[in-house]
């Protein structure tokens, strides 16, 4: 009887998975995807719009092979791949392949023993549901790079490219950009009045019963100069209270990413790459997932370690496990990111590994601690004297807030706040008010006007733009990382010393065109269409009935966006803004090269006007050029046809001569060549005997 023939899609979990199967099963990885749309064709279409897969290359080719001989002689074949819509797919390709009718869909979320025999004993069929949401997101992607790149190069007039998910992560930025550039700072005014001996404590003055009607600011630097010397003021209100802060929730993928590189100074792609060698090596639960809850299991393993000697820290965890609401448009019910054993504190082959672990392990087990707690103090104070600062506003009152902590609670582990759920002003820390009783009065000892500009945006970082996309409703956090690459290498996005992006006017040009035209560049579009694939793979909607609306809808929109902006003047093809890299400058030439060689030069980004040169007087005794007599416009043979001109340089001929000729378009049936004039055009000299 044969072995089990285990397929998974990384080599890199070769070892672990041998370690835990044991002998009886063949563990042999795909290497992702075995087949895929093909490179050059469209491979899918209307009206049953069903993809058309090819195996990419040779290498992929021997890895089908190889797969299908190991499966001619197991017993039994289980696919195991990763348990996300992509890793259902790759099951599915790989059964469709090697035609498996009887092949096993098993899924795990670590590469623990205990994980994947429970996943060995709980076998299903592939769900075909997913593998269509799968495939929808695979041939509308396709059709917005394949169809609208190619029109949208026409229409700017340089060679670009439109993605689904890509062209909004651009949008984000360049409106960023353009908020940032249309942004004008408002300089306005606050006051603050200062008690007690250095470093004492300080209240600020309520600024909005004396703003101006719509005003949000303080314009008046007379007036906050008033509030500032105020010295008689009573305390109207007195308060001590505590104040509860939980701690932020274990990591997704996308809140991984972003504290990575806000702690760790880790761009999301080298984040993902750590994050998968850990997952491969067993360190780790599977790192794509939008679920921020831990498993039951990881709980009871938490509360087994701090009973045990063993115990990390003086701290307590919660009495009952901690949750958190996924977002509406979370993915299948994937654990959060955790260590697979909380009692390992360390693990990692490289660097990288190794802090990015104690990231996870330091924030899954904060996730489960109490609460930190903190001694909260408010006052509200009332000027006595000026009753009011100006005729008709009220009396001026202070507001004083200070807090302590007296628990660290889940601090104690993780003093590290990279979410919203766990910040706090932390100015209140820096203010040490002491115990006052209300009515009583008190003589500031100083007060200053606060002189503050209002700030522009901030820039995107990575972290902060793949936030955004999740908020958006874009793509999903485990492509976060690929998109954020793609809008940088592709040059539409630059990323400065900092970290900052910074939109170019390639992207600027990009959203320009697409901006109003086109559904996919909306941002509501993009989360409902988001929506429209998570009910396909629910099995409430179907591939074919979201796939027709939404390629119907761009086909739509391309026959509305127009011809294209840069005209050829020659032949009306779109010109093409293209390098000359040897003279380190840019030039414009038609789209249809090589039959139409006309070429303008670059004025600012756009075409300019090509110089006309004088024409030259026919020698003594010899007609005009037919280039002359044209004045510039397409040259013709002798036999009506058009002309095409050939170089090859010296070096690219075999021979090394060289050449450099006009050739009639209509060869074979007519051979007549022409040699080149100084303006480059051919000189066709008009015999007086044709």
């Amino acid at each position: 009887m044969g072995s089990t023939l285990f397929v998974i899609e990384s080599p890199g979990k070769l070892d672990a998975l041998r370690k835990i199967l044991g002998p009886g099963f063949d563990v042999v990885p795909s290497f992702g995807h075995i087949r895929d749309l093909p490179e050059h064709d469209m491979g899918v279409a209307a009206p049953d719009y069903q993809p058309q897969y090819v195996v990419p290359d040779e290498r992929t080719r021997a890895t089908v092979d190889n797969l299908r001989r190991r499966a001619e002689h197991a017993s039994r074949v289980i696919l195991a791949t990763d348990m996300d819509r992509e890793g259902e797919a790759i099951a599915w390709h790989i059964a469709d392949e090697l035609d498996l009718r009887d092949a096993e869909r098993v899924v795990y979320g670590e590469i623990t023993p205990e994980a994947v025999h429970a996943a060995l004993a709980h076998p299903r069929r592939i769900n075909m549901a997913r593998v269509d949401a799968q495939q929808a997101r695979r041939v509308l992607d396709r059709f917005v790079g394949y169809e609208v790149s190619p029109a949208l190069s026409d229409k700017v007039g340089q060679r670009l490219s439109a993605g689904r998910v890509q062209t909004p992560a651009v949008r984000l930025v360049v409106d960023r950009e353009r908020a940032i550039r249309a942004f004008t700072p408002t300089h306005h005014f606050g006051a603050e009045l200062c008690f007690g001996d250095t470093p004492g404590w300080k209240a600020q003055w309520v600024t909005a019963p004396f703003l101006a009607p719509g005003s949000e600011y303080l314009l008046d630097n007379e007036l906050a100069a008033a509030a500032a010397a105020v010295r008689r003021v009573r305390v109207a209100e007195f308060a001590d209270s505590t104040r509860r802060v939980p701690p932020p929730p274990p990591f997704t993928t996308s809140t991984l990413q972003q504290a990575a590189q806000a702690r760790l100074k880790m761009k999301p792609t080298r984040t993902m790459e750590a994050a998968q060698a850990l997952y491969e090596r067993g360190a780790i639960t599977y790192m794509r997932t939008d679920n921020p809850n831990l498993a039951d299991a990881a709980y009871t393993q938490l509360v087994e370690l701090f009973a045990s000697e063993a115990r990390p820290f003086e701290a307590r965890l919660v009495a009952k496990k901690r949750t958190w609401k996924a977002k509406e448009s979370a993915q299948e019910a994937h654990e959060a990111i955790r260590p697979t054993h909380f009692d390992t504190r360390e693990i990692g082959d490289t660097l990288d590994e190794k802090i990015l672990y104690s990231l996870i392990w330091t924030r899954a087990v904060a996730s489960q601690m109490v609460d930190a707690q903190f001694a909260v103090r408010a006052a509200t104070l009332e000027a006595i004297e000026p009753v009011s600062l100006r005729v008709g506003t009220p009396r001026p009152t202070y507001v004083a807030r200070g807090k302590t902590l007296i628990d660290k609670g889940w601090k104690a582990v993780n003093d590290i706040e990279d979410s919203d759920e766990s910040k706090d002003d932390d100015d209140e820390s820096d203010n040490p008010i002491p115990a006052l009783c209300i009515g009583v009065e008190l003589a500031p000892k100083s007060g200053a006007v606060l002189s503050k500009n209002t700030k522009a945006p901030a820039r995107y970082t990575l972290s902060t733009l793949g936030k955004d996309l999740e908020a958006n409703g874009i793509g999903r956090p485990s492509t976060y990382a690929q998109i954020l690459d793609g809008i940088v290498s592709r040059g539409y996005v630059n990323e400065d010393g900092r970290g900052f992006l910074w939109a170019t006017l390639t992207a600027e040009s990009i959203i320009d065109a697409l901006g109003g035209k086109f559904g996919f560049v909306e941002l509501d579009y993009t989360r409902t269409l988001e929506a429209d694939l998570d009910e396909i793979a629910d099995g409430r909607k179907s591939y074919l009935g979201v796939v027709a609306a939404a390629h119907q809808q761009l086909a739509g929109e391309l026959a509305r966006l127009g011809g294209p902006k840069h005209p050829c003047p020659t032949c009306g093809k779109p010109l093409r803004r293209r390098e000359n890299k040897a003279k380190g400058e840019h030039f414009w030439g038609c789209s249809g090269y090589p039959t139409c060689t006309t070429t303008l030069p670059d004025d600012g980004g756009k075409p300019g006007k090509r110089a006309e040169k004088p024409a030259a007087a026919a020698p003594a005794g010899k007609p005009a050029t037919a280039a002359q007599h044209t004045g510039g416009a397409m040259p013709l043979c002798r036999c009506g046809k058009p002309l095409r001109r050939s170089i090859r340089s010296a070096k690219d001929d075999p021979k090394g001569k060289g050449w450099d000729f006009w050739g009639c378009t209509g060869y074979p049936t007519c051979k007549q060549t022409y040699k080149p004039g100084p303006d480059g055009r051919p000189v066709i000299v008009e015999r007086a005997y044709d």
